[in-house]
């Protein structure tokens, strides 16, 4: 039996940049429709949009709003990982996240890459 396909989706784009903050939850929620493993990696200031606040106002033209991309690609099984240095550096601790994020470091973001059938980065 083949494995099943895997997506990894790494995310660097913030709220300052809405529409491209949006497109990588439109493809991590068609892989999720097509039954193919999503993972999303937030780096830089992405992680900002982690917190329980971060995608309420984020809203690009011609897409749904972030926050209910958001929820839904929760919902089908996606999972948010999160820059460990970069919430540091950004001093957002973990009870400011969703519940849904976990906290990473390189290692497991590394894993995740060499195991998946393909990535993307926005």
């Amino acid at each position: 039996m083949d494995a099943p396909e895997k997506l990894v989706v790494i995310v660097t784009s913030g709220a300052d940049r809405a529409e491209m903050a949006t497109i990588p939850f439109v493809m991590a929620a068609g892989a999720l429709a097509s039954d193919i493993e999503l993972v999303m990696a937030f780096q830089g200031d992405s992680v900002e949009l982690l917190t329980k606040i971060g995608a309420e106002d984020v809203h690009a033209h011609g897409f749904p709003p972030l926050a209910e991309l958001m929820q839904t690609v929760s919902d089908l099984g996606g999972k948010y990982l999160a820059c460990a240095p970069c919430l540091e550096a950004r001093e957002i601790g973990e009870s400011y996240l969703r519940d849904d994020v976990e906290v990473i470091g390189a290692a497991r973001l590394v894993s995740e890459v060499t195991s998946a059938t393909n990535t993307l980065t926005y």
